[in-house]
């Protein structure tokens, strides 16, 4: 005897014009039916008032529609527009989303991952604290899709849609060398973080392009990546003579490090010249917009989401890849001396 769950898959699939294996696809793996089809199919759902058993359909598949996000900061704007991009890619798709953000705390992120992993999320999209793939394979070996985002990762291990630092780095510092001055600083959080240290290193590979020392660069660094630790460093850069070209590998640092300066009677952009890294919206707001390197947060987000949804549509064809994204300089008054 039909279940009453198969009768109203039954009725849906006659309203709508299809099979029910069509509508059983549409809200088990919408990405397996055309947009036209799923419209159909979504209007007879909801002409007929059907409410579709996700437990079941989670026993059925193994995996639930639900997608995973871990990032460290949901404060952080940075991290706010990838939550925004994902969950509205997630919900096009017809997946819902779980946020776990783990506070820079790698022992957080691996139970959150944990949990996911136990929930039966379909996939997990995480911006990883650390590089260490053992603690990443804990999904891997249930059969969840995995996807590293900011990060790239080796294509044999998983999909990541990660932003070119060291570009984005060189474009930073090349804009600072054609300006008026000497030498360069560069602000920096910690390098075992590794967009600090990619950041970092597209400075100096572009220092060096131009025959300099790279090993001049005056480098600040800290743990803390927030405009009360620039503002501090900014301080810092007048009372120890350094170079006043100064990149920062985030902008809250710029903003800080350009309120430090001013503070010591050192001011941008007739002083000194300061390029961030970001372009969050805080860098326009303030009466002196700042000039910075330009993420496609948004389209990270989405691409990242795509690479999953290609992933639960190609099953055993997938073969993984790695996405690199390309920043832009962003010049405005803060580097227009």
């Amino acid at each position: 005897m039909a279940g009453i769950q198969d009768l109203g898959l039954a009725a849906v699939a006659q309203l709508a014009g299809v099979s029910t294996a069509t509508v059983s696809n549409t809200i088990n793996r919408p990405e397996m039916v055309t947009a036209k089809t799923r419209s159909k199919v979504e209007a007879a759902i909801r002409e007929l008032d059907f409410v579709p058993n996700q437990a079941a359909a989670a026993l059925r598949t193994g995996f639930n529609r639900l997608f995973g996000l871990v990032i460290p900061d949901v404060v952080n704007p940075f991290y706010a527009t990838i939550v925004d991009a994902v969950s509205d890619a997630a919900d096009r798709s017809g997946y819902s989303l779980a946020l776990c953000v783990s506070h820079d705390d790698p022992a957080k992120e691996l139970r959150q991952l944990d949990t996911l992993a136990r929930q039966r999320a379909a996939g997990v999209l995480v911006v990883p604290l650390t590089a260490d793939s053992s603690r990443l394979s804990m999904l891997r070996r249930i059969g969840s899709r995995l996807i590293l985002v900011d990060r790239g990762a080796d294509p044999d291990e998983s999909c990541s849609v990660a932003i070119d630092d060291r570009h984005g780095g060189a474009l930073a510092a090349e804009h600072l060398l054609d300006l008026p001055g000497d030498g360069l600083t560069l602000v920096n959080g910690l390098r075992s973080i590794r967009q600090c240290e990619d950041r970092r290193s597209g400075a100096r590979g572009a220092v060096a392009e131009r025959g300099l020392d790279p090993d001049a660069i005056v480098e600040f660094e800290t743990d803390a990546m927030t405009i009360d630790s620039g503002f501090e460093i900014g301080r810092r850069i007048v009372l120890a003579g350094a170079p006043r070209r100064v990149f920062c590998t985030n902008d809250q640092l710029a903003l800080g490090v350009i309120r430090g300066m001013a503070a010591e009677g050192v001011r941008t952009p007739v002083d000194a010249v300061v390029v961030g890294y970001g372009d969050l919206a805080l860098s326009t707001e303030g009466a002196l917009p700042l000039s910075t390197v330009g993420q496609p947060k948004r389209a990270m987000g989405q691409a990242a989401v795509a690479r999953l949804l290609a992933e639960l549509t190609e099953g055993s064809a997938h073969r993984h890849t790695a996405t690199l994204l390309e920043p832009e300089l962003l010049v405005r008054e803060s580097s227009t001396p």
